[in-house]
């Protein structure tokens, strides 16, 4: 045999050793999960699960407690797979974490990431987080398993490129009182499903009591008084949103969306110590006082 013959067997035989060795250490790293939440689905599904309502002011949410529940439940159910972390996906105005999306961030193997809320407190850029996400941990080999707790359409791209690196993604969902609250393209692309009933969220989920005031103890507010409230609610609520936030809110001059008029109603019995429910023309005046200062910022 001559020299290059017996030099190319021994690059062979080396490169097979390396493989093996290769080969070898892969069967010994153990697979990693993590699991990512829409926070903006959780709230609103399983408030409407155990509290009837998806209004976030209307219920508590023990944060905490959940994020351990799911937790448990993914270590249940990939047995021999170690927990990367928790990615938590919400929305805050101008991207600033609210008080209990801090406390939610300062919990161990939990991330934080957040969207944008526009005017309608609609969540913006948290889908586009998702996918970013999970695409990076699947193309790094970060993770072998996703757990996806979420129900948007939008959320089928993040799950095929997750895919498109091996990474096998499991939709989590919450349990529906009628219909369904997750996209059927996103119950077809994802490789298992699962939900989650009333009695795993109940725990979790406690509605608040809101407070009563009592018009008949209560001197009846002028409509000049209650305009002048509705005009304090629209400058504090510039000043928390901005400018930009107008461009949502004029086009539907009178009206304003079913959020911002609960937000203002609420404020405003606040501030008045006055139940202005079943009032029409006071709440007529409250939403005239609001827009007559949005509009002189136009």
């Amino acid at each position: 045999m001559n020299d290059d013959l017996v030099s190319l067997h021994a690059r062979i035989d080396r490169t097979n050793e390396l493989l093996q060795r290769m080969l070898a250490e892969v069967a010994k790293t153990p697979s990693t999960h993590a699991i990512f939440v829409d926070a903006g689905y959780l709230y609103a599904a399983a408030g409407r699960l155990v509290a009837g309502t998806e209004d976030r002011r209307a219920f508590d949410l023990d944060a905490e407690g959940l994020i351990d529940a799911l937790i448990d439940k993914a270590r249940l159910l990939f047995a021999d797979s170690r927990l990367l972390r928790v990615y938590w996906y919400d929305g805050a105005r101008r991207r600033i974490h609210t008080s209990e999306q801090q406390s939610i961030a300062e919990l161990p193997d939990v991330k934080v990431r957040l969207g944008n809320l526009n005017a309608n407190n609609q969540q913006k850029g948290v889908d586009s987080l998702i996918r970013s996400d999970l695409e990076s941990l699947a193309r790094h080999r970060a993770i072998s398993d996703a757990a996806l707790l979420g129900g948007d359409e939008d959320l089928v791209s993040a799950v095929e490129a997750a895919q498109g690196y091996g990474a096998r993604v499991h939709l989590w969902g919450v349990e529906a009182p009628e219909g369904r609250n997750q996209a059927d393209p996103l119950l077809w692309e994802v490789d298992s499903q699962r939900t989650f009933e009333l009695d795993f969220f109940k725990p979790y989920v406690s509605r608040r009591s809101l407070p009563a005031y009592d018009a008949a103890g209560t001197a009846r507010p002028s409509r000049d008084d209650v305009r002048f409230v509705g005009a304090q609610i629209a400058a504090k609520w510039l000043a928390a949103r901005g400018r930009e936030a107008l461009v949502e809110l004029l086009p539907g001059h009178p009206y304003l969306p079913g959020s911002v008029d609960q937000d203002l109603l609420v404020e405003a019995e606040g501030l008045l110590q006055y139940s202005l429910r079943g009032q029409a023309d006071l709440r007529r005046s409250l939403r005239d006082g609001f827009w007559e200062h949005v509009q002189t910022q136009y």
